[in-house]
């Protein structure tokens, strides 16, 4: 697979707030969350080094300094890493112009774009090899999903020309969806205006299309997965700890769950469902963790239950209180005997006495 992409280059768009995964994203941006036992950049990137790619500019504005303390030169992954930070946000097309000035491919060589907050199963090699093949403009990956009203669809023709890109609409005429992940001609990134907020999904694709330029689209029904709420995020690192998506990142085999150094597990727990457990984490007798992320230095007390949620580092679940579908911040502190669920967020640092929240009547 490696020899079929020799010296690809790629812009990683890693700009946005993450606001929808807040409180999570309040210390750390998005990209670095750990995500099955890494930061979730860290399948991305081993995802495309697996490729044949070799040489990753990331395009970073909110948190920008945190990213090259996380990921260094890349020489880990095996790649060349490379961080431009935009003063002010300008936008998907924006960014992506930005982040060129750091390339070193010719105007017609492919450059890969990926996206910091999806999760995707798709052949990328495919997806470039396809372009190359087509002579095309951009090739956008397309994913296939149940309810396409919440994103802007994508359809194409009997050819794989994209006709159109119709915003979130109540009747979407297609269920394919634009990916997050395209395949740029070096020299149409060059036409972006430059320092200024673009936007490729309403601006650079339909203008391409306008101008007779071919767009195709590359339509798979792999794994995808957008991150970008809780309860995706969690689905996320569950899906990659029991291995329904594959990561060369995934710091252990896949199974039930995954326990990272220095984390105790009670033989008399029950831990199951794609859980991750972070470094030094405490998972106490008669606990049970069901599909959840619990970050480093968390405590899990004896008979409490976690399933689907998220446990901050250094966080502590007092025994007899149930949270489900919840996000409980970095040191917070959930008392005795509450409940937790329906996607209730408790901010970092708070701490909830005993039985402060119920949702069930009895005493």
């Amino acid at each position: 697979m490696e020899s079929s992409l020799p010296d690809l280059e790629a812009i990683l768009l890693v700009g946005g707030q993450g606001t929808r995964l807040r409180p999570l994203t309040l210390g750390t941006p998005k990209p670095l969350l750990p995500t099955a036992g890494v930061p979730f950049l860290a399948h991305q990137l081993a995802r495309a080094r697996s490729f044949g790619v070799r040489r990753i500019v990331f395009a970073t504005s909110y948190k920008a300094s945190m990213f090259e303390p996380a990921f260094g030169d890349g020489s880990a992954f095996g790649l060349s890493l490379e961080y431009i930070t935009e003063e002010t946000p300008l936008g998907t097309g924006g960014a992506i112009r930005n982040a060129a000035e750091a390339l070193t491919s010719g105007p017609d060589d492919p450059v890969l774009v990926l996206n910091g907050d999806i999760l995707s199963g798709h052949d990328i090699g495919e997806q470039v090899r396809l372009h190359r093949a087509r002579e095309a403009a951009v090739t956008l990956h397309l994913t296939e999903v149940v309810d396409p009203s919440r994103f802007g669809c994508v359809p194409t023709d009997d050819e794989g020309r994209v006709t159109a890109f119709l915003e979130k609409t109540p009747n979407p005429v297609t269920n394919r969806i634009n990916a997050g992940c395209y395949v740029f001609t070096r020299s149409v990134i060059d036409s972006i205006p430059r320092g200024e907020v673009v936007s490729v999904e309403r601006e650079t694709f339909p203008g391409l299309i306008e101008s007779g330029r071919l767009v195709l689209g590359y339509a798979t029904r792999t794994y995808w997965l957008d991150v970008g709420t809780p309860a995706a995020f969690v689905q996320g690192s569950r899906d990659l700890v029991l291995g329904r998506l594959s990561s060369p990142a995934l710091p252990g085999p896949p199974g039930q769950y995954l326990a990272l150094d220095g984390a105790r597990v009670s033989p008399d727990a029950k831990v199951l469902g794609g859980t991750a457990v972070g470094a030094r984490a405490v998972v106490e007798a008669g606990a049970t963790v069901m599909g959840s992320v619990l970050s480093d230095d968390c405590v899990i007390e004896a008979g409490a239950s976690v399933i689907d949620s998220v446990v901050g580092q250094g966080a502590r679940v007092c025994a007899g209180t149930v949270v489900r579908d919840a996000v409980i911040g970095d040191g917070a502190i959930v008392g005795p005997g509450n409940e937790l669920q329906h996607g209730v967020r408790i901010w970092p640092g708070v701490e909830l006495p005993e039985r402060a929240l119920r949702y069930s009547s009895d005493v």
